[in-house]
């Protein structure tokens, strides 16, 4: 008798869709090949790390596993994470193997009330301030669905947020009738009074929540957070903030932001485990912020959050250590200088050539941040030049959604360099020609 594999598979990367095994036999042994490649010996991190390669600020040599040859401009998408910050997380989950319960409930979960603290200090909180969460839209929805929030009460964010940043808020207008209002944010000034403004214009006694990045996933562009909290509280209604292209790249403090809810992962910027993040949840939100996941709690483990990877929490400990000791003020200067030259380059090829390259993130200064985007002319599409970009030039940009714009985003870190940002112009400078 013959069993077939699924009916349809999903599209490759490349949008081709693979055929399905025809036979039983031919469905096992895809699975079993699939299955061989997990289960292949892998090589250990001591022994895939280059020791004599220093990637700008990193602590040491051999600090980051990148392929030969990549330059990764790609950490507002996912982070890199440190080989010293993996060999602890190796080292937790080891020792959690050996005797989970005893150690689960034991001293991992001690020490992740520990990574709460820490993850505080980071931010410019205490730690009874901190949940820990999977990443930033796991933070948000729990902001969005512990909310009292009823039919006709307003939420107003902006018409350039993460997807991920405006799923709760949209499925509150979906099932309770809330209504989300976008306010427009224009490209490419450095004047933070036309957005103030514009949320002002909009504000009203049914506005409940504001939400918007503290810096936009499409430009770069750091927003005037702490006048738009400001607002927000004259009004009677919260500030909620993501910050899952702030947190790690540029210093945040949220008490200085004046914001209520301050949402980030850990697996970008902050350069930690994938599948970890925190949020900030204001001392004087603890009676209107109530999901079910916090009914019993803010710790790190309670009956109504249930257990978390372990290991990829503590992990979240040892990166922040990680950014400590190069220093969070030297990282950003850093990461900034850099962005600048990307920012430069790309004006200097769009004089150069006149091939429709703009640059459209602010330009340096107060609202610039380290995430660069340019526009590309409608001929070149971003994800083709995305493609080109990595295969010819080991050269790896994120492509910006379309809805945005026909664009890719630069984001500089403390493992980039001025060579990774040349390499980037010389390869725009080659395929502009």
């Amino acid at each position: 008798m013959e069993v077939r594999g699924p009916a349809a598979s999903p599209p490759t990367i490349d949008g081709s869709v693979p055929a399905a095994p025809a036979t039983r036999r031919e469905f096992v042994l895809s699975v079993s090949a699939a299955t061989a490649g997990l289960l292949a010996p892998r090589v250990s991190l001591a022994e895939s790390r280059d020791a004599t390669v220093r990637r700008g600020l990193a602590s040491a040599p051999g600090d980051f596993l990148f392929e030969p040859g990549l330059t990764y401009l790609q950490t507002g998408s996912l982070g890199p994470t440190p080989v010293p910050v993996m060999e602890q997380v190796m080292a937790h989950w080891r020792e959690l193997e050996r005797n989970p319960t005893h150690y689960a409930y034991g001293a991992h979960e001690v020490a992740m009330e520990e990574v709460r603290a820490k993850v505080g200090t980071f931010v410019g909180a205490s730690r009874d301030e901190i949940v820990l969460t999977g990443c930033t839209t796991d933070g948000m929805n729990l902001v969005a669905s512990g909310l009292s929030l009823e039919r006709g009460d307003h939420v107003l964010t902006t018409d350039q947020e993460h997807p991920g940043g405006r799923s709760g808020w949209e499925w509150l207008q979906r099932t309770r009738g809330v209504v989300l209002e976008d306010v427009p944010i224009p490209r490419g000034s450095d004047d933070p009074r036309p957005i103030v403004d514009a949320f002002a214009r909009r504000l009203s006694s049914r506005t409940k929540v504001v939400m918007c990045s503290h810096v936009l996933t499409s430009t770069g562009y750091r927003m005037p957070v702490a006048e738009i909290a400001a607002l927000a509280h004259a009004h009677g209604a919260l500030c909620v903030v993501d910050g899952a292209q702030a947190a790690g790249g540029i210093v945040v403090d949220v008490k200085a932001l004046g914001c209520d809810a301050y949402v980030a992962p850990g697996h970008k910027w902050m350069l930690g485990p994938k599948g970890t993040g925190f949020l900030y949840l204001s001392a004087a939100l603890v009676d209107r912020v109530l999901p079910v996941q916090l009914q019993a709690g803010r710790a790190a483990y309670s009956a109504s959050n249930g257990v978390r990877s372990l290991p990829s929490v503590l992990g979240l400990a040892a990166a922040i250590d990680y950014t400590l000791a190069i220093g969070r003020e030297r990282i950003e200067r850093e990461a900034l200088r850099l962005a600048r030259r990307v920012h430069e380059g790309v004006e200097a090829l769009e004089r150069q050539q006149r091939r429709g390259l703009r640059v459209v993130s602010a330009p340096p200064g107060a609202h610039a941040s380290p995430l660069v985007t340019y526009e590309l002319p409608a001929s070149r599409p971003a994800g083709e030049w995305q493609r080109r970009l990595h295969a010819r030039h080991g050269v790896y940009v994120k492509v910006v959604p379309a809805n945005f714009l026909n664009g890719h985003r630069i984001s500089t870190h403390l493992f980039n360099t001025d060579a990774d940002v040349d390499r980037l112009l010389a390869a725009l400078r080659t395929e502009l020609a």
